[in-house]
Order: C-alpha cells, then sequence, then structure tokens
C-alpha cells in the first residue's frame, strides 16, 4: 500500500475529480486493487486496463492495419479522456514477444505512437516496473533478496536527489560542447538551447537521471554500450555505434542483423532523442531491464529515436531505445566534459556543486 499510495501521491499528486488509467501488465490484482484504493482516497475516478503478455503476442504475431488501426483510435479516445497514468508492468517472461516478426512490431509501434504521444505530453504519468521471479532471474539474484532489493530501491526518497538533480540540470542549460570518454567510446556532441529535466520519482520508478538531448546534427564519433539490453523482445550485448553529422552510420552487436532492422524502422531512428545521466545508488547492476538500468549508479544513456516534446531535439520516431553505458572503475572507468571542464570521472561527480548526487549523500551518510 506504501508504494500505491507513492504512486498516486507523490508521483502522479492525483486531485480531486481527476481520471487516472491503470494500465497493468502481469500484476497481481492485489497490487491493483491497492492503487484503486490509493486513487479513490484522493478523490480521484480509476479506471484499469488489465494485460497480459502470451495474449498480446498472439495478437500483434497476427497484426493488421485494418483491425490495429480501429484499435488505436478507440485507445485515443480513452487517453484523451485522461488526467493521469500509472503503468505497472511485470512479465513472467522478457522475451515474449522475441519471434514476433520485426515489420508486425513496427506496425503495432506506428499505429499506437499517437497514444503514446498524447500520454507522454498530456498527461501526468509514472511507469512502474513490477518484480517477479523472470526479473530476480535477469538480475542474478534469489526471489527474496531481489524483492528487497526492488523495494529498497522504488521506496527511495527520492526527494533527497532534488538539490543535486537542480544543480546538474542548472548546469546542462547551460552547456554547449559534450564530450565522453572512456573504452571504446569517444563522443562529441552540442546541448546548446536544448535544455535539461531532472528526474526524481516522478514519471518513472525506479528513477534518478537528469536527461537533455544532443543538437540532432551534432553527434560525432562513436559509443561502446557495456550493458545488455532487451528491446522490442530481442536481446543484444556490445552494441557499438558510430555516427556522422548526428546520424548512426554504422551499428554492431551480437546481434547486428537485428539491430539495423530495429535502427531502419523509420527516418528518426538513427538520430538520438537523449542523453542523460544516471544516479541511483541502489542499482549497481545491469539486469536486462531498461526502467532499472538506465538509472544505475555511475551510467549514462544515449537513447537512438524518439526525442521528448520540451527538451528534445525534434527528431521523431516510433523507436526511443535507452541504451546504456556504465562508466564506473569495474566496468573500465570514463569521463565525461562540460564545455571542456570534467564533471564526472568514473562514474562518480566532481565538481562541489554536483556532490549531492553521489551515493553517500543520496543514502543518509554523508
Amino acid at each position: 500500500m506504501q508504494l500505491a499510495e507513492g504512486l498516486a501521491g507523490f508521483s502522479t499528486a492525483l486531485k480531486k475529480g481527476e481520471r487516472v488509467l491503470i494500465d497493468a501488465f502481469d500484476v497481481p490484482d492485489a497490487m491493483v486493487i491497492a492503487m484503486i484504493r490509493a486513487a479513490r482516497a484522493r478523490g480521484a475516478h480509476p479506471y484499469v486496463q488489465v494485460h497480459r503478455a502470451r495474449i498480446t503476442r498472439e495478437l500483434s504475431l497476427g497484426a493488421e492495419e485494418a483491425q490495429f488501426g480501429p484499435h488505436a483510435e478507440v485507445e485515443l479516445a480513452r487517453m484523451q479522456k485522461m488526467d493521469a497514468y500509472i503503468a505497472m508492468r511485470g512479465s513472467e517472461n522478457i522475451f515474449e514477444a522475441s519471434d514476433v516478426p520485426s515489420e508486425k512490431v513496427q506496425l503495432v509501434s506506428r499505429l499506437m505512437k499517437p497514444v503514446l504521444d498524447h500520454r507522454v505530453g498530456k498527461t501526468k504519468w509514472v511507469v512502474l516496473r513490477w518484480p517477479s521471479s523472470a526479473m530476480a532471474q535477469q538480475a542474478g539474484m534469489s526471489t527474496e533478496a531481489f524483492e528487497d532489493f526492488y523495494f529498497r530501491v522504488c521506496t527511495l526518497d527520492y526527494a533527497r536527489m532534488t538539490p543535486g538533480m537542480k544543480a546538474l540540470a542548472d548546469l546542462m542549460k547551460k552547456t554547449d560542447r559534450v564530450q565522453i570518454k572512456g573504452p571504446g567510446t569517444d563522443l562529441r556532441f552540442s546541448i546548446k538551447g536544448i535544455g535539461a529535466q531532472p528526474c526524481g520519482g516522478l514519471r518513472n520508478i525506479p528513477d534518478g537521471e537528469v536527461f537533455s538531448c544532443p543538437v540532432k546534427d551534432s553527434v560525432e564519433g562513436h559509443v561502446q554500450y557495456n550493458a545488455p539490453t532487451v528491446y522490442l523482445g530481442a536481446s543484444f550485448d556490445h552494441i557499438r555505434l558510430a555516427f556522422k553529422k548526428g546520424k548512426v552510420v554504422e551499428a554492431t552487436s551480437n546481434n547486428t542483423k537485428r539491430l539495423n532492422e530495429i535502427l531502419d524502422s523509420d527516418d528518426g531512428a538513427r538520430y538520438i532523442g537523449e542523453f542523460a545521466i544516471g544516479f541511483n545508488p541502489h542499482i549497481l547492476e545491469p539486469m536486462r531491464d531498461i526502467l532499472f538500468d538506465e538509472k544505475i549508479a555511475g551510467s549514462f544513456h544515449f537513447t537512438p529515436g524518439q526525442a521528448y516534446d520540451g527538451v528534445g531535439n525534434g527528431n521523431k520516431s516510433q523507436v526511443h531505445w535507452d541504451m546504456v553505458c556504465i562508466q564506473r572503475p569495474e566496468y573500465g572507468g570514463g569521463e565525461i566534459w562540460f564545455d571542456g571542464k570534467l564533471i564526472r570521472k568514473d562514474g562518480r561527480f566532481v565538481l562541489a556543486s554536483l556532490q549531492k548526487l553521489n551515493p553517500e549523500y543520496l543514502l543518509g551518510k554523508g
């Protein structure tokens, strides 16, 4: 109930009379009921949609525009009636959609994109991952240990991030040139005039990042991601991207063919839509779950595809893939420079103004 109250209160600040859509993906009924009660306790009107991954897979296997076009219209009409959106996403098998043909995945993504755009741009929203035995396996942990880890992460005092996030966001808003160095990585780009957005529990649970976006054609160099990732039901390791004038001109991984199929989904998929710095002190190791991995302490993510309205470069795509690189010493280290000044080295912030984003402060130990 504490978690449900946090989603209804801190994350979405539901008010009397507001409509909230609770989108539950393979989540226990008890949590959905707790969420309904938390919304009602604040005077809001809850609506519920329940998803099951195996059913979604079956629908996607036979997806046709004649079916999903009207479906998307109905979903958009409902989303337009909502003031808030709370998604709780569980999974018993993260590879459930791995055998859905890429053209079917792209069709569904394209048709449903207006629903996503309205939800992100017009509602108060938060997305939560729900723990499962499958997630424990991904993390290489026992079920009990993973549950303890999960609730420790999700009930973190996110308000403690506020001063450090504000300082980092303010610095990013003033920054022009960014350079990122590390094993296999030498990136150069501009974020001039883009802005920055702190994320401390209002949009994602878990949370802990500040994001901006490169000027679209400014990205040069290459990046070697060291966190494995699962996207659209497919698994990827050792992704390497090379850029010229903002565009991915070379992309390799252990699954190079599927990687390039995704990056060829549309004209915007080979441009970067987000640059973010992660610092959640509880999340240290990748577990092939983007919502967790993009918040890893000492990481950054550099995201092919769709840019956010307001803090973006205008790039449009049905893809938004947060690929993660960890820069702590045990992952090879690395540096982030803003306008020629070192701001983070080997995963630790070195500027005095950003010290409150280092783990000891966020955990209340310093």
